[in-house]
């Protein structure tokens, strides 16, 4: 049975357990979901809430602003990395199509031998 805290990308923590964790002010975060750079989910309540994915994602965002980018620079870096793992993705499965095909062409036999 897989619990809700085995899962990073259930959205568990609120807007102050993340606060605390990470040192930042409630108004960091919020600007970022307004920025559209780390989207929580939103409980029955309107709430924010984090999930473990997400609170790394803050990590790495406080990191890039830390290294002298702004919030545009960051989102802009955050859309090019996950533009790049949906890529790496369909790139995977392409792979997986293309060795599952020449993989068959090799076991066929040629009808007519030359």
């Amino acid at each position: 049975m897989k619990l809700p805290l085995d899962d990073a990308r259930a959205p568990l923590f609120t807007i102050g357990q993340v606060s605390d964790m990470l040192g930042v002010q409630h108004a960091f975060l919020r600007r970022l979901d307004q920025q559209d750079i780390v989207r929580p989910s939103r409980s029955d309540g309107r709430q924010r809430r984090y999930s473990r994915q997400q609170i790394d994602q803050v990590v790495e965002v406080r990191t890039l602003l830390d290294e002298g980018l702004t919030l545009a620079g960051v989102r802009r870096v955050v859309e090019l990395q996950a533009r790049v793992a949906e890529l790496e993705a369909q790139l995977a499965q392409l792979s997986g199509e293309v060795r599952a095909g020449s993989g068959r062409e090799h076991r066929r036999q040629p009808s007519d031998p030359a």
